[in-house]
């Protein structure tokens, strides 16, 4: 056994979250891809064939108040809150993350006033919230500028309405500040609207203590909920009995069984809802985030830190050098919960470490990805993924 698995094997032995990997169904491949699609917890099949049989197949309709399905955006939202540094109520979960970046950035222009007619986007950012942004920019009159999010503090201005960033770059995994880059939004008289979909459940985000306006992300990832599960709106308390929303839908009415043509919005978070809610997927959410209960999200994200070094380093062991190339910064303040390497052939290699039991992602034209997922990935995980990708493209 080489010196890096022994290391590995005491890391394992002496990990105060090992336990937590009990709550997921897994099997024997190493999988480094939760933050695409987070590993199964195992109370949901059971969970969801209650709601299944019970709620739906005897309750029916009785299930909207006698199980408490009306109630589930909120409820679940709650339950995500101390997860991402929020205050009970002010989350609620529906909707795809598109459509809560589409509502938490045209609501931004809107709080933001007369006067101010422009919006910065993450340059980086992922596509799909690249796409929105200039939807949300002509929909309401603004100039869209893309801007690196270290550019961001020289590019705000007087005219700046909103900025909407990623706290965490897809592609590299390199973690933005948050609050600097909150605080200099403000600074300028902007609102800040941040995309977590990379950073909920992997890292300590502190949405209230920063400040943040608006914050939207998915629940997939390192959240587990399951694919297409429903992600969740974040609008800061103070904010919320002036956030416009442009999609007002009959759930987030005041009254929405008083069927009035006139819209009134409700009080609250209730007022980022749209539309029925997807129930099975959002119950299955719900029973998914029960593995968090004893969790800290800062022993997660240093066990998160001990991982990528781990990884990083036996990467640097095994691999003949020059083959890859890490794109993720080595700082522990600028890196998220994953580790993006540059190889030729990326494709390529990535299908066959799947055919080997290494389950990561690749990214064109030439990324490797790996996800690093504290609640199930151990550290012998790390030295076995780095062994098998040497041998791999060695």
């Amino acid at each position: 056994m080489s010196e890096l698995a022994v290391r590995a094997e005491k890391s394992d032995a002496a990990d105060e979250l090992a336990g937590l990997r009990e709550r997921f169904v897994l099997d024997e491949a190493v999988y480094l891809d939760g933050n695409s699609l987070g590993a199964l917890p195992a109370a949901v099949p059971g969970r969801l064939d209650d709601v299944v049989r019970r709620q739906w197949g005897s309750l029916r309709i009785r299930s909207w108040d006698e199980s408490g399905w009306w109630t589930a955006p909120e409820r679940i939202g709650d339950r995500i809150a101390p997860l991402v540094g929020a205050a009970a109520g002010q989350i609620v979960v529906g909707d795809s993350t598109s459509v809560n970046v589409f509502k938490a950035l045209v609501g931004a222009v809107r709080l933001a006033g007369e006067g101010r007619d422009e919006i910065l986007v993450d340059a980086t950012t992922f596509p799909t919230d690249g796409y929105i942004a200039e939807s949300a920019a002509r929909m309401t009159g603004c100039a869209l500028r893309p801007v690196a999010p270290g550019e961001v503090a020289d590019a705000l201005g007087p005219r700046t309405a909103a900025v909407l960033l990623n706290h965490v770059d897809y592609r590299t995994g390199r973690l933005h500040d948050l609050p600097s880059l909150t605080a200099a939004i403000h600074a300028a008289g902007a609102l800040a609207v941040w995309d977590l979909c990379h950073s909920a459940g992997a890292l300590p985000v502190g949405l209230d203590a920063h400040g943040v306006d608006l914050a939207v992300g998915c629940t997939y990832k390192y959240l587990n909920g399951g694919p297409g599960s429903p992600a969740y709106l974040y609008v800061r308390r103070d904010l919320q009995d002036r956030f416009d929303s442009p999609l007002p839908g009959w759930n987030s009415h005041a009254e929405p069984f008083g069927m009035r043509t006139a819209y009134e919005p409700a009080a609250g978070a209730v007022r980022g809802r749209v539309g029925t809610p997807d129930i099975l997927s959002m119950l299955a959410l719900e029973a998914a985030l029960e593995v968090w209960d004893g969790v800290s999200v800062e022993a997660v994200r240093a066990k998160s830190l001990a991982l990528t070094d781990f990884f990083l380093e036996c990467v640097e062991a095994y691999v003949p050098e020059g083959v890859v190339e890490s794109l993720t910064p080595a700082a522990h303040a600028e890196r998220g919960s994953q580790v993006a390497l540059r190889c030729r052939d990326a494709g390529a290699v990535m299908k066959r470490l799947v055919e080997r039991g290494v389950v990561g992602d690749f990214r064109s034209p030439d990324i490797l990805r790996f996800g690093f997922t504290p609640l199930y990935v151990g550290f012998a995980d790390v030295e076995r993924a780095a062994r098998v990708l040497a041998e791999t493209v060695g």
